[in-house]
């Protein structure tokens, strides 16, 4: 077996995983409060508001997971720091990617109410932004 491999073993099966779905959950709320708030409030087009909801969830995210999550990866000088966070934004793009398809997708192709397109979306791209946090920003496997 690889060293790939049992890492990826090991990431799945840890407690790891399931302090980052907690971590999802608030982030979930956040980028469907910012969402709705800003088509019904405001009439903000579909897209905009999503990319609005999705990046203040990440900015959320990323903070509790760095206290929490992933507290025991990486230096706490700030250099490394920003470092993460911005290792953070470009790897959750490709769960933002999955998210946003399928929630255009959902509403253009089938009718899906927007907020339940949502829902599902960001349940498509939690695997992705999990594997790649553990790979890319905390880079646990190498530990």
């Amino acid at each position: 077996m690889t060293d790939i491999t049992s890492s990826l073993r090991a990431t799945i099966r840890s407690e790891r995983i399931w302090q980052f779905v907690a971590v999802g959950f608030v982030g979930t709320g956040c980028d469907f409060a910012v969402l709705i708030s800003l088509v019904e409030l405001f009439e903000t087009p579909l897209l905009f508001a999503k990319v609005a909801g999705a990046e203040s969830a990440i900015v959320v995210m990323f903070v509790i997971n760095e206290r929490w999550t992933f507290a025991s990866w990486g230096s706490d000088a700030p250099r490394m720091l920003l470092r993460r966070l911005l290792t953070s934004n470009l790897v959750r793009l490709g769960g933002i990617v999955v998210a946003t398809s399928v929630l255009l997708a959902l509403t253009t192709l089938y009718g899906v109410p927007y907020v339940l397109a949502n829902g599902v979306g960001i349940g498509a791209g939690f695997i992705v932004n999990y594997l790649m946090e553990n790979l890319f920003t905390w880079q646990t496997h190498q530990s």
